[in-house]
Protein backbone atom coordinates (compact mmCIF):
# COMPACT_ATOMS: atom_id res chain seq x y z
CA UNK A 1 0.00 0.00 0.00
CA UNK A 2 1.46 3.35 -1.08
CA UNK A 3 0.57 6.10 1.38
CA UNK A 4 -0.98 9.39 0.27
CA UNK A 5 0.14 12.73 1.67
CA UNK A 6 -2.18 15.50 0.51
CA UNK A 7 -0.50 18.86 0.02
CA UNK A 8 -3.02 21.64 0.75
CA UNK A 9 -0.86 24.64 -0.24
CA UNK A 10 -2.98 25.61 -3.22
CA UNK A 11 -6.17 25.70 -1.21
CA UNK A 12 -4.40 28.48 0.66
CA UNK A 13 -3.30 30.01 -2.66
CA UNK A 14 -6.97 30.48 -3.56
CA UNK A 15 -7.71 32.06 -0.18
CA UNK A 16 -4.76 34.44 -0.43
CA UNK A 17 -5.87 35.58 -3.89
CA UNK A 18 -8.83 37.30 -2.23
CA UNK A 19 -7.97 37.63 1.47
CA UNK A 20 -4.23 38.27 1.57
CA UNK A 21 -4.78 41.43 3.58
CA UNK A 22 -7.31 39.97 6.02
CA UNK A 23 -6.44 39.89 9.69
CA UNK A 24 -7.66 36.29 10.05
CA UNK A 25 -6.84 33.13 8.09
CA UNK A 26 -10.27 31.53 8.63
CA UNK A 27 -13.76 32.42 9.83
CA UNK A 28 -16.17 35.13 8.81
CA UNK A 29 -15.94 35.84 5.10
CA UNK A 30 -12.46 34.30 4.75
CA UNK A 31 -12.53 31.23 2.52
CA UNK A 32 -11.55 28.55 1.65
CA UNK A 33 -10.10 27.18 4.87
CA UNK A 34 -7.07 24.92 4.24
CA UNK A 35 -7.62 23.15 7.55
CA UNK A 36 -11.16 22.19 6.54
CA UNK A 37 -9.72 20.93 3.25
CA UNK A 38 -7.19 18.82 5.18
CA UNK A 39 -9.85 17.31 7.43
CA UNK A 40 -11.97 16.38 4.39
CA UNK A 41 -8.93 14.74 2.78
CA UNK A 42 -8.35 12.74 5.95
CA UNK A 43 -11.96 11.54 5.93
CA UNK A 44 -11.35 10.23 2.41
CA UNK A 45 -8.30 8.23 3.47
CA UNK A 46 -5.33 10.61 3.26
CA UNK A 47 -2.49 9.24 5.38
CA UNK A 48 -0.96 12.63 6.10
CA UNK A 49 -1.17 16.35 5.37
CA UNK A 50 1.68 18.28 3.77
CA UNK A 51 2.20 22.05 3.81
CA UNK A 52 5.04 24.26 2.64
CA UNK A 53 5.48 27.27 4.88
CA UNK A 54 7.41 29.52 2.53
CA UNK A 55 9.47 32.39 3.85
CA UNK A 56 7.39 34.86 1.82
CA UNK A 57 4.11 33.35 3.17
CA UNK A 58 2.59 33.35 -0.31
CA UNK A 59 0.01 30.69 0.56
CA UNK A 60 0.24 28.80 3.86
CA UNK A 61 0.48 31.05 6.94
CA UNK A 62 1.95 30.19 10.33
CA UNK A 63 -1.53 30.18 11.87
CA UNK A 64 -2.60 27.53 9.34
CA UNK A 65 0.28 25.30 10.41
CA UNK A 66 -0.49 25.63 14.12
CA UNK A 67 -4.17 24.90 13.50
CA UNK A 68 -3.26 21.81 11.48
CA UNK A 69 -1.00 20.63 14.30
CA UNK A 70 -3.96 20.90 16.68
CA UNK A 71 -6.70 19.51 14.42
CA UNK A 72 -5.58 16.78 12.07
CA UNK A 73 -5.80 13.14 13.08
CA UNK A 74 -3.07 11.74 10.83
CA UNK A 75 0.38 13.33 10.67
CA UNK A 76 1.80 16.66 9.64
CA UNK A 77 4.60 16.92 7.10
CA UNK A 78 6.16 20.40 7.08
CA UNK A 79 8.01 21.31 3.91
CA UNK A 80 10.60 23.96 4.73
CA UNK A 81 13.69 25.75 3.51
CA UNK A 82 17.02 24.87 5.08
CA UNK A 83 17.36 28.10 7.07
CA UNK A 84 17.92 28.84 10.77
CA UNK A 85 14.52 30.54 11.03
CA UNK A 86 12.66 27.53 9.64
CA UNK A 87 14.66 25.11 11.77
CA UNK A 88 13.68 27.10 14.86
CA UNK A 89 10.03 27.10 13.78
CA UNK A 90 10.02 23.34 13.17
CA UNK A 91 11.61 22.65 16.56
CA UNK A 92 8.87 24.69 18.19
CA UNK A 93 6.07 23.12 16.14
CA UNK A 94 7.34 19.53 16.39
CA UNK A 95 5.56 18.02 13.36
CA UNK A 96 5.90 14.30 12.79
CA UNK A 97 7.86 14.93 9.58
CA UNK A 98 9.78 17.69 7.88
CA UNK A 99 10.81 17.72 4.24
CA UNK A 100 13.74 19.98 3.41
CA UNK A 101 13.13 21.65 0.05
CA UNK A 102 14.86 24.30 -2.08
CA UNK A 103 13.13 27.64 -2.13
CA UNK A 104 13.36 30.51 -4.62
CA UNK A 105 11.41 33.73 -4.21
CA UNK A 106 10.85 34.07 -7.96
CA UNK A 107 9.49 30.58 -8.60
CA UNK A 108 5.75 29.91 -8.69
CA UNK A 109 6.16 26.47 -7.15
CA UNK A 110 9.17 24.37 -6.15
CA UNK A 111 11.16 23.56 -9.29
CA UNK A 112 13.94 21.01 -8.94
CA UNK A 113 15.37 19.16 -6.02
CA UNK A 114 17.50 20.31 -3.12
CA UNK A 115 21.22 20.49 -3.90
CA UNK A 116 22.46 18.44 -0.96
CA UNK A 117 25.96 18.15 -2.44
CA UNK A 118 26.33 21.92 -2.82
CA UNK A 119 24.85 22.68 0.63
CA UNK A 120 26.30 19.79 2.60
CA UNK A 121 27.03 21.60 5.87
CA UNK A 122 23.71 23.46 6.00
CA UNK A 123 21.75 20.31 5.28
CA UNK A 124 23.74 18.30 7.83
CA UNK A 125 23.02 20.88 10.53
CA UNK A 126 19.31 20.82 9.76
CA UNK A 127 19.08 17.01 9.65
CA UNK A 128 20.97 16.64 12.91
CA UNK A 129 18.70 19.17 14.65
CA UNK A 130 15.55 17.36 13.46
CA UNK A 131 16.91 13.92 14.34
CA UNK A 132 17.81 15.12 17.84
CA UNK A 133 14.25 16.39 18.30
CA UNK A 134 12.71 13.11 17.15
CA UNK A 135 11.33 14.65 13.93
CA UNK A 136 11.64 12.40 10.89
CA UNK A 137 13.47 14.19 8.10
CA UNK A 138 13.11 13.81 4.35
CA UNK A 139 15.26 15.51 1.71
CA UNK A 140 13.49 16.55 -1.48
CA UNK A 141 16.04 15.69 -4.16
CA UNK A 142 16.37 14.93 -7.84
CA UNK A 143 16.88 11.21 -8.53
CA UNK A 144 20.62 11.58 -9.04
CA UNK A 145 23.08 9.18 -7.44
CA UNK A 146 25.40 11.75 -5.77
CA UNK A 147 22.41 13.48 -4.12
CA UNK A 148 20.95 10.17 -2.96
CA UNK A 149 24.24 8.86 -1.58
CA UNK A 150 25.02 12.03 0.36
CA UNK A 151 21.47 12.14 1.75
CA UNK A 152 22.08 8.71 3.27
CA UNK A 153 25.48 9.73 4.63
CA UNK A 154 24.02 12.80 6.33
CA UNK A 155 21.57 10.67 8.28
CA UNK A 156 18.25 11.59 6.71
CA UNK A 157 15.97 8.55 7.07
CA UNK A 158 13.78 9.55 4.09
CA UNK A 159 14.21 11.03 0.65
CA UNK A 160 11.44 12.41 -1.52
CA UNK A 161 12.38 12.04 -5.15
CA UNK A 162 11.38 15.00 -7.30
CA UNK A 163 9.06 13.74 -10.04
CA UNK A 164 8.65 17.13 -11.74
CA UNK A 165 11.02 16.48 -14.65
CA UNK A 166 9.20 13.22 -15.39
CA UNK A 167 5.79 14.92 -15.16
CA UNK A 168 6.85 17.62 -17.62
CA UNK A 169 8.19 14.98 -20.00
CA UNK A 170 5.11 12.77 -19.95
CA UNK A 171 3.95 13.76 -23.43
CA UNK A 172 7.42 14.06 -24.96
CA UNK A 173 10.06 11.58 -26.17
CA UNK A 174 11.94 12.08 -22.87
CA UNK A 175 9.26 10.30 -20.85
CA UNK A 176 11.00 6.91 -20.90
CA UNK A 177 14.41 8.22 -19.89
CA UNK A 178 12.98 10.35 -17.08
CA UNK A 179 11.01 7.40 -15.74
CA UNK A 180 14.10 5.20 -15.88
CA UNK A 181 16.01 7.88 -13.98
CA UNK A 182 13.34 7.79 -11.26
CA UNK A 183 13.32 4.00 -11.19
CA UNK A 184 17.08 3.78 -10.73
CA UNK A 185 16.90 6.48 -8.06
CA UNK A 186 14.30 4.49 -6.11
CA UNK A 187 16.45 1.36 -6.26
CA UNK A 188 19.63 3.17 -5.20
CA UNK A 189 17.92 4.95 -2.31
CA UNK A 190 16.35 1.71 -1.10
CA UNK A 191 19.69 -0.10 -1.32
CA UNK A 192 21.22 2.59 0.91
CA UNK A 193 18.52 2.05 3.55
CA UNK A 194 16.49 5.16 2.77
CA UNK A 195 12.70 5.20 2.82
CA UNK A 196 11.56 6.38 -0.61
CA UNK A 197 8.82 8.98 -1.08
CA UNK A 198 8.10 10.93 -4.26
CA UNK A 199 6.20 14.00 -5.36
CA UNK A 200 5.66 16.97 -7.67
CA UNK A 201 3.53 17.05 -10.80
CA UNK A 202 1.82 13.72 -10.12
CA UNK A 203 -1.72 13.69 -11.48
CA UNK A 204 -4.64 11.37 -12.19
CA UNK A 205 -3.12 10.26 -15.52
CA UNK A 206 0.59 9.76 -14.85
CA UNK A 207 -0.12 8.07 -11.51
CA UNK A 208 -0.72 4.85 -13.50
CA UNK A 209 3.00 4.74 -14.29
CA UNK A 210 4.36 6.47 -11.17
CA UNK A 211 2.81 3.84 -8.90
CA UNK A 212 4.90 1.13 -10.58
CA UNK A 213 8.15 2.66 -9.31
CA UNK A 214 9.86 0.23 -6.92
CA UNK A 215 10.03 0.68 -3.16
CA UNK A 216 7.59 3.61 -2.97
CA UNK A 217 6.44 4.35 0.56
CA UNK A 218 4.47 7.58 0.10
CA UNK A 219 3.45 10.06 -2.60
CA UNK A 220 2.86 13.71 -1.76
CA UNK A 221 0.31 15.20 -4.16
CA UNK A 222 -1.29 18.63 -4.02
CA UNK A 223 -2.10 20.68 -7.11
CA UNK A 224 -3.85 17.88 -8.98
CA UNK A 225 -6.05 16.96 -6.00
CA UNK A 226 -6.98 20.61 -5.34
CA UNK A 227 -7.82 21.02 -9.03
CA UNK A 228 -9.97 17.87 -9.14
CA UNK A 229 -11.73 18.92 -5.93
CA UNK A 230 -13.18 21.95 -7.75
CA UNK A 231 -15.28 19.53 -9.78
CA UNK A 232 -15.82 16.51 -7.51
CA UNK A 233 -15.33 17.81 -3.97
CA UNK A 234 -12.36 17.22 -1.71
CA UNK A 235 -13.27 13.79 -0.41
CA UNK A 236 -13.93 12.27 -3.83
CA UNK A 237 -10.75 13.82 -5.25
CA UNK A 238 -8.58 12.36 -2.48
CA UNK A 239 -10.40 9.02 -2.53
CA UNK A 240 -9.95 8.63 -6.27
CA UNK A 241 -6.26 9.48 -6.15
CA UNK A 242 -5.58 6.95 -3.42
CA UNK A 243 -7.51 4.30 -5.33
CA UNK A 244 -5.47 4.99 -8.49
CA UNK A 245 -2.24 4.83 -6.48
CA UNK A 246 -3.10 1.36 -5.20
CA UNK A 247 -5.01 -0.13 -8.14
Amino acid sequence: MILLGVNIDHCATLRQARYRGAAATAGGAVEPDPVAFALAAERAGADGITVHLREDHRHIQERDVWRLRECIATRLNLEMACTPAMVAFALKLKPEFVCIVPEGREEVTTEGGLDVVGNRDRVRTCVEAMNAAGIKTSLFIDPDEPQIELSAKLGAPFVELHTGAYAQACFTPRRGSEFQRLRLGCVRAHDLGLVVNAGHGINYVNIAEVRTLPHLHELNIGHSIVSRALFTGVEEAAREMKARMNH
